[in-house]
């Protein structure tokens, strides 16, 4: 499958985070490690966000430096060479020249001579952009390079004097989509909608919560999805309440709701999606009622993401929502005022409406700039997601609301004049999920 985004859009990402830079400074990203699972097998790789936001390079092993300036070439990486003998075992590796040929690198170096090379390209720069914090082991390296560095300042060697966090100025480039990115999620927001629907369609008392799993991961892969974006909740009756639920284990009972938060992952781009419907296709009438409050939620929500509203706009119109529905259904009693001063709702309803949403499924970027919440503009993803869950052991609550747990999530982007939903492609009315399941 093809790359949707092009080698060209990955050089204009590095020019725009060196152009933030300062002039005589170096930024260093290194990719994510191999990680193992146990004895002698590796978990399937998935490249660091901000390695892959800026490279597109898949593979482990690798280090990007970016030099401003720089005469033979601003953007350098370090990778594995060509080995036939290891590629016979592992697969094809790109090596240097395929790193300058198929990404667009201006120049790369075997990794193996990373400490040899790459001191003198720190030296003479006053400035080590780099992820400060994020592994121990790098930043052990990071160190050992630049104390190579002042191990040469009296032949006239110019350490760096200063370590910044990288992330302050690559995450906030993060945070706005191009047109090619929100494509990407897209297409991973109508393949996971596609699964949604199929789980729903094979959804049957008897059944296991697992294989409806099951059913995520076969459309995932058989569109070339071929990781989740997270670990897949499947929760049935009370197990809906538990909002990380991942055991996925037990039987759908006839007259339960089955929760199902799955999203699949496509080059490296998360989709988010959570529904929520009857085991036997036909909603209680309390399951209805419950429900409808929460989608109310949920369309208020999205009207409020729009250019110039700020980040926490759509929660406080989902919580509103939400909080007068609970008080109408008799879950909660007194005024609304009062209810939402007090966050009566909080047993119901303790969590966020939505995150960002990118090359994580909790996406980088702050919330908050300068102690305010942060103003909605076109670009930004986020996720639109709220629940109400009553705990089957909460006795403060009639008995026919216990245990029935409710969420509705789609995946929205800021356009220049509101938003756009990328995950309608699985109904979520109470009238278009049942005539689903019966058809």
């Amino acid at each position: 499958m093809g790359l949707i985004i092009p080698v060209k859009e990955f050089a204009e990402r590095r020019r725009k985070l060196m152009a933030s830079m300062a002039a005589d400074s170096i930024a260093i990203v290194a990719a994510a490690p191999e990680k193992e699972r146990n004895r002698g097998t590796l978990h399937p790789y998935r490249q660091d966000s901000d390695f892959q936001y800026l490279t597109g390079f898949g593979e482990p092993d690798a280090v990007l430096v970016l030099i401003p300036g720089r005469e033979h070439g601003e953007s350098v990486l370090f990778c594995r060479e060509r080995n036939p003998e290891k590629e016979l075992w592992d697969g094809y590796l790109e090596g240097p020249e395929g790193a300058i040929e198929r990404y667009g690198l201006d120049d790369a170096f075997p990794i193996a001579d990373i400490d040899e090379i790459l001191p003198g390209m720190i030296e003479g720069r006053s400035r080590i952009y780099y992820p400060l914090g994020k592994d121990p082991q790098f930043d052990t390296q990071v160190m050992d390079w630049v104390k190579v560095i002042r191990s040469k300042v009296r032949t006239g060697a110019h350490p760096p004097g200063e370590f910044v966090a990288l992330e302050h100025l690559l995450h906030d480039l993060r945070l706005y989509k191009s047109a090619n990115e929100i494509k990407v999620m897209a297409k991973a927001g109508a393949i996971s909608a596609e699964a949604h629907c199929r789980a729903m369609t094979r959804a049957r008392p008897g059944a296991r919560e697992f294989h409806l799993e099951a059913e995520l991961l076969h459309t995932f892969m058989s569109h070339g999805a071929r990781q989740t974006a997270y670990p897949s909740i499947v929760g049935s009756g009370a197990n809906a309440c538990i909002l990380h639920y991942t055991a996925n284990s037990d039987e759908l009972r006839d007259g339960d709701l089955v929760l199902i938060d799955a999203g699949c992952e496509l080059e490296c781009y998360a989709s988010d999606i959570t529904r929520t419907f009857p085991v036997n296709g036909v909603f209680s009438e309390a399951q209805k009622a419950l429900y409808e409050v929460v989608l109310a939620a949920q369309y208020a929500a999205i009207d409020a993401v729009r250019p110039g509203n700020h980040w926490n706009h759509p929660h406080e119109a989902a919580l509103t929502v939400l909080t007068q529905g609970l008080l109408d259904l008799g879950l909660l009693r007194g005024t609304l005022t009062d209810a939402l001063a007090s966050e009566a709702y909080r047993p119901f309803y303790m969590h966020r409406t939505g995150h960002w949403l990118g090359l994580d499924v909790h996406d980088v970027g702050d919330y908050k700039v300068g102690g305010a919440w942060r103003e909605l503009e076109p670009g930004m993803v986020l996720t639109v997601e709220p629940g109400l869950y009553v705990a089957p052991d909460n006795t403060d609550v009639d008995e026919r609301w216990r245990g029935i747990g409710i969420r509705i999530e789609d995946d929205v982007v800021v356009t220049r004049d509101g938003c756009r939903v990328l995950t309608d492609g699985v109904p979520k009315t109470v009238a278009a999920i049942e005539a689903l399941m019966a058809g």
